[in-house]
């Protein structure tokens, strides 16, 4: 006896996915964002991705993450299932001012990109000194 189920959800999804994989342009970056102390960590997920393709600009305060993901597959095999997407991909971010643009690094390790932004020695918290009125009027005589 062969039992057959109809899953109306996983024809939905089926449908949803082939789809998706008619989108023209490059896709989003997932990305997660901490401050860790004194500096931002922006981790970018691009697992696949050939880090030779990985380009981060700035442009003044704009921070764009362009890579590209090509399909591999053995030359004369026919594809069966391709659920791993290729094709380009982008991100960008607006920076605030109290970042030191200069000292941004990057990293790329296990299909994550890693940046580095430091915040700026000006944008940090400080103390200022308090000084009493005895001691001002000794400066300024």
């Amino acid at each position: 006896m062969n039992a057959m189920t109809f899953d109306p959800f996983g024809e939905l999804d089926r449908l949803a996915t082939g789809l998706s994989q008619l989108r023209t342009g490059p896709r989003a970056v997932p990305v997660d964002l901490v401050k860790d102390g004194d500096c931002y960590v922006l981790n970018a997920d691009l697992p696949g991705v050939d880090p030779g393709s990985i380009d981060i600009d700035l442009d003044g305060n704009l921070l764009t993450i362009r890579a590209e993901r090509t399909a591999t597959a053995h030359e004369g095999a026919q594809w069966i299932v391709q659920e791993r997407r290729s094709g380009s991909y982008l991100r960008q971010f607006t920076l605030g001012d109290g970042l030191d643009t200069e000292r941004i690094s990057a990293t790329y390790d296990n299909g994550v990109l890693s940046l580095m932004i430091p915040v700026s020695e000006r944008a940090k918290p400080r103390k200022i000194q308090l000084t009493g009125a005895d001691e001002q009027a000794s400066i300024v005589a």
